[in-house]
């Protein structure tokens, strides 16, 4: 890969540090190269608390609730379709993938909710993400969901943050 994938972590909570700012970065360049990303691309991420993310989805989704993440897809995909190089910015040379929006506070109370450490929400949230980014959705109960979970898992596995 010429150029490396730009990925800005913004917070407006506090406990976003360079190591949660890293693992996110981390998770991301797993999840694209997982799904065969081999271009430069852009993610941008946005960390903040429930009332912001409620915000958010109020304000983009019309939904008045917080969630765990939110993805907005500049490309309307489906899975193992990926955009091309003429989808690049011509003032950067990426290709905008989109964005995701992260609540630490839930990232947090479902680490403990599920039993396992806050790296592995973190990055289970945000390999959940970019895989809706790229066209996954799990709408149904059925084999939609289950090929993204089986996609989440494999990814997370290689960052050694499996089950």
């Amino acid at each position: 890969m010429a150029k490396r994938h730009y990925i800005p972590v913004t917070s407006d909570v506090p406990g976003v540090g360079e190591g949660r700012a890293a693992l996110i970065r981390r998770a991301i360049r797993a999840a694209l190269a997982s799904e065969g990303v081999d271009f430069p691309c852009e993610v941008d991420v946005r960390v903040t608390s429930d009332a912001g993310i409620r915000q958010i989805n109020l304000d983009m989704r019309q939904v008045d609730a917080a969630t765990d993440v939110l993805s907005f897809p500049a490309f309307d995909l489906t899975p193992g379709e990926l955009p091309g190089p003429e989808d690049a910015d011509p003032a950067t040379g990426l290709v905008p993938l989109g964005d995701m929006v992260l609540s630490l506070e839930r990232v947090q109370a479902q680490a403990k909710e599920y039993g396992h450490s806050g790296r592995r929400e973190l990055a289970y949230l945000v390999v959940h993400s970019v895989l809706h980014l790229l066209g996954y959705d799990h709408l149904d109960e059925g084999p939609q969901k289950a090929r993204m979970r089986a996609r989440e898992d494999a990814i997370l596995s290689e960052l050694e943050l499996g089950r």
